[in-house]
């Protein structure tokens, strides 16, 4: 992959397109790095079907793109060298996200959680860190070091090679509405990391 790949930002929100544009911290962050012609978007405006439709519809579509990022409409883009960094990380991975786990235990209801009570992983285990708050660049809960080899992503923003999804007929499990999206394929399993 070149410095110069494409990125589309695929992502569905409930507003409409102005609110989307004025006050969704996605749409606020897209706005702001506009400056970056390799990143493009795909939006899904007054949204009622199910994240897992609205990207495969995405994976399935003929495009000139060469990356999909996959995205929650709450989240703010701090980060001004976006299209670098994820370049640089599907140059190691095929799917990497902000933040996950190293393994995966059985019946785990979620990447960092170990079990049904919903009782956090070791911190050993985690990777990553995502920022929460009202704003752009609030604080930050780090989980652990980065890069690393994860076995489980949290889908706040996955990122991938489309190409390498259509290859292993790769597609989220549409029986999940939102929460606890997992990946579906007719081949192997891609190697997962956060970066």
């Amino acid at each position: 992959m070149t410095s110069d790949a494409t990125i589309e930002v695929v992502a569905a929100t409930r507003r409409n397109a102005e609110q989307f544009w004025t006050k969704a911290p996605l749409g606020l962050s897209l706005t702001r790095l506009s400056f970056d012609t390799r990143i493009s978007h795909e939006i899904a405006f007054d949204n009622q079907r199910g994240l897992p439709t609205i990207y495969n519809l995405r994976i399935q579509a003929p495009s000139g793109h060469d990356v999909l990022m996959f995205i929650h409409d709450d989240v703010w883009l701090d980060d001004f060298f976006l299209a670098d960094h994820v370049i640089q990380g599907l140059k190691k991975y095929d799917i990497i996200g902000v933040a996950g786990n190293r393994r995966r235990l059985p019946n785990q209801p979620g990447w960092a959680f170990v079990d049904d009570a919903f009782t956090w992983d070791s911190t050993l285990q985690l990777s990553g860190s995502v920022a929460h708050g009202p704003g752009p660049f609030g604080a930050v809960s780090y989980f652990g070091p980065v890069p690393a080899d994860c076995e489980l992503l949290d889908g706040v923003l996955l990122a991938a090679q489309k190409s390498k999804l259509v290859e292993a007929s790769m597609s989220f499990d549409t029986r999940f509405m939102f929460h606890f999206s997992t990946w579906t394929s007719a081949g192997q399993h891609a190697k997962e990391g956060c970066d």
